[in-house]
């Protein structure tokens, strides 16, 4: 795999999610609030999941060098939840998505890798904008959208789906 760049914040390194992080998009893809907000991506078996990274998350590392990271806590090489830059059909800009495993919710692991993507984003891929997007009943993600600078921008429905979502968007100052 082509080397990509590793981000740091105080407590968490992020990194290219590869081929050996499927557990963890398992475990991620099937916890409850994931599933609630997000939807079932039909992953039942790591193989499932690696075969997931390799068809639906590296292609876009491949075509545009960025992608889905994942938060590892530096103080013990916890693999701990994603964070990411996406390219989403229906979006007019770069999307901004994140999540993490149950147990580490509440302790500010999100918003620190966030954080950190929304300014590579900006500084190192020099974006013009970013959008984040969100399920209307999410308060947690509307938070963090709003805490890291996007503002609502209303409701969208993106193509195949059914339900609208919320549009968020930061323009580069």
């Amino acid at each position: 795999m082509k080397k990509y760049p590793l981000l740091e914040t105080e407590r968490l390194q992020l990194r290219a999610i590869d081929e050996q992080d499927a557990k963890l998009v398992l475990d991620m893809f099937n916890a409850p609030k994931f599933l609630q907000f997000v939807g079932d991506r039909n992953l039942s078996t790591e193989e499932d999941a690696r075969q997931y990274i390799l068809d639906r998350m590296l292609p876009q590392y491949n075509r545009l060098g960025f992608g889905n990271y994942v938060l590892i806590r530096k103080s013990d090489n916890q693999k701990m939840g994603m964070c990411g830059l996406f390219d989403r059909e229906g979006l007019e800009t770069v999307d901004i998505g994140f999540g993490i495993l149950p147990e580490f919710e509440g302790n500010g692991f999100v918003y620190e890798a966030a954080c950190k993507m929304r300014d590579f984003g900006f500084q190192d891929l020099k974006l013009a904008a970013i959008q984040g997007i969100t399920d209307q009943e999410n308060k947690a993600s509307q938070h963090l959208l709003s805490k890291l600078g996007l503002a609502y921008e209303g409701l969208i429905l993106l193509p195949n789906e059914e339900e609208e979502i919320m549009l968020y968007k930061m323009d580069l100052k």
